[in-house]
């Protein structure tokens, strides 16, 4: 980019619309993670509660219980089978978990297994529309980018394509390229393409045709921008509710069935 702004003589542009492009994609990556972090904290937090409560605290409580000989509610012996669950597998199941990580981290430094995982990604509820978004989002603003630094159009895609972080969204654009190559405009296969919204399509042939490509490209990515935004919101209010309750449900459960025998045996 700087090489192409030198020799075109608008280096102080790219510059600019580089450092403009470097800031939005921070704030980006901001917005992904503060979706992302909160969410994921509090299974982390809740998971680790629920393990330490059925390995250490639940099998002393209820060994005490089944010392003093009485039959036991139901939830307390449903809670002890899982107790010796958790106590007789603990080893072999985060062994198991570990293996699948590392098995999972592996078929995904793979060309079809990055694909494959990338499009399960955009297929899961709300956090499939976010990934979208942002996708859209980082191929418009670094078109743009590139285009206003002089790049042609082809070799633009080109390098927008390694940027994009989306292994479906770099074979789109690989595929754009493609058509390119055969004398096609940018808008004509991209209009045709599942991965992006006809929309798009459409205000891109727009941008093109008056002449205005790059400012489309902005407002294009301007507006996916706000989206992310009330995605961002709109994620973190489903998923927290969710998680509080499922947290609510399994450690009432706990709680319920170490409680009731205690006050059974208070009242004989």
């Amino acid at each position: 980019m700087v090489r192409a702004g030198e020799a075109s003589g608008n280096l102080d542009d790219v510059l600019l619309s580089l450092a403009n492009y470097l800031q939005k994609q921070a704030s980006l990556r901001g917005k992904l993670a503060a979706a992302l972090t909160y969410p994921a904290i509090m299974i982390i937090v809740g998971v680790g509660v629920v393990i330490f409560l059925m390995s250490f605290v639940v099998p002393r409580i209820t060994e005490m219980l089944v010392k003093k000989g009485n039959v036991l509610p139901w939830a307390t012996t449903t809670l002890m089978a899982i107790s010796d669950v958790f106590k007789a597998y603990w080893l072999p199941g985060m062994l198991g978990f570990l293996g699948l990580i590392i098995l999972f981290r592996m078929m995904a430094a793979t060309e079809k297994g990055r694909l494959a995982y990338d499009t399960f990604l955009l297929k899961i509820p709300v956090l499939g529309g976010l990934l979208q978004r942002s996708a859209i989002s980082r191929f418009t603003v670094t078109l743009s980018t590139l285009l206003k630094s002089g790049l042609p159009a082809l070799e633009s895609l080109n390098i927008v394509g390694k940027v994009v972080n989306n292994s479906l969204m770099s074979k789109t654009i690989s595929e754009i390229a493609d058509r390119i190559v055969e004398g096609a405009d940018i808008s004509t296969p991209l209009k045709k393409s599942k991965m992006f919204p006809p929309m798009v399509g459409y205000m891109i042939a727009v941008g093109e045709q008056s002449g205005e490509l790059e400012e489309v490209l902005d407002r294009i990515s301007e507006t996916y921008e706000e989206e992310i935004d009330l995605a961002v919101q709109k994620l973190t209010a489903m998923i927290e509710p969710i998680i509080i309750v499922f947290l609510a449900v399994v450690v009432g459960f706990i709680i319920m069935a170490v409680l009731l025998p205690l006050l059974k045996f208070n009242n004989l």
